[in-house]
């Protein structure tokens, strides 16, 4: 089995590159630089100005489309949404096009929880989509990888929630401010925190790639969502630190804007199609998922 990973030097990209060896699977890591990851060698290819989809990728057996502007790491500004949105839908669109006979058999394409919107009811995947511009954004993202299956690709969707990893995402951005005994719940603490450890995000898009009876979306999260005032109180204790200094919400939409809705208005998702296709979450409790992390960092 070959696996061309898109976005292969991300959080996510670069954990499954270094995982998915160990299945005896050989792994194509794509980026815009081309850089090599955990020593495979890396395919240059940046969709953005007008470079076409490399053969290289064209002939893996899956593939793996994760490509896309970091959501959480610029204000929102009209051209960082521009940015947010294009850098996915493009180059969906971009790959699937590309995608012909005797290639990629499935393509295991990148979303989010963000396809809800936000609120306190529970989502499965055959919830509907929200409003907002994550949920716009997911939605059109959606509709590029299915275009594949016109073409007999078998596609899957994930819709991912919070990655639990020392080395990145929102966890990290967290970890001084707890270390530093001063960390506590975002605004009033009752938002939903849909949560899932990076091993399981790994393990399940393995999963995916290898049950050919697994299409459509997928939700990377852990079956035990929790509200945000206990992911602060479960850090601090793993962490021995106190975590009751809150940061008030009217402080967060001021400083953040509109990205202030991703830690103030909260999701709950559960993984219903995940575990009915027979997978099981190494990590299904967030202390047991934290303290891993962090021994790890």
């Amino acid at each position: 089995m070959k696996v061309a990973i898109v976005g292969a030097t991300g959080l996510i990209g670069r954990r499954l590159v270094e995982a998915l060896p160990g299945r005896g699977w050989e792994v194509v890591p794509v980026s815009r630089k081309g850089e090599d990851v955990a020593g495979s060698a890396g395919v240059r290819w940046d969709p953005a100005v007008g470079d076409a989809v490399p053969a290289a990728l064209l002939a893996a057996d899956a593939v793996v489309n994760l490509a896309g502007a970091g959501i959480g790491d610029a204000r929102w500004t009209d051209a960082r949404k521009r940015l947010i949105r294009d850098s996915r839908v493009d180059t969906t669109r971009a790959l699937v096009a590309a995608l012909g006979e005797g290639g990629p058999r499935v393509l295991v394409n990148g979303s989010a929880i963000g396809f809800y919107g936000t609120g306190e009811e529970t989502r499965t995947e055959a919830s509907p989509a929200g409003h907002d511009f994550l949920a716009r954004t997911c939605v059109a993202w959606e509709a590029e990888a299915l275009a594949a299956e016109a073409k007999g690709v078998r596609v899957v969707l994930l819709r991912t929630g919070i990655v639990m990893a020392a080395e990145g995402g929102a966890l990290k951005k967290q970890l001084p401010l707890f270390k530093a005994g001063v960390g506590g719940p975002l605004g009033g603490g009752r938002q939903w925190q849909s949560w899932v450890h990076i091993a399981d995000v790994t393990g399940l898009i393995a999963h995916a790639i290898d049950h050919d009876d697994v299409s459509g979306p997928l939700n990377l999260t852990a079956p035990e969502p929790v509200r945000q005032r206990d992911f602060a109180r479960t850090l601090g204790r793993v962490l021995g630190r106190p975590a009751f200094l809150p940061t008030p919400g009217i402080a967060l939409r001021l400083a953040l804007g509109e990205m202030a809705t991703l830690a103030l208005d909260g999701q709950r998702v559960e993984p219903a199609a995940a575990l009915a296709s027979g997978h099981a979450f190494r990590f299904t409790q967030l202390e047991p998922a934290l303290r891993d992390v962090l021994s790890r960092d």
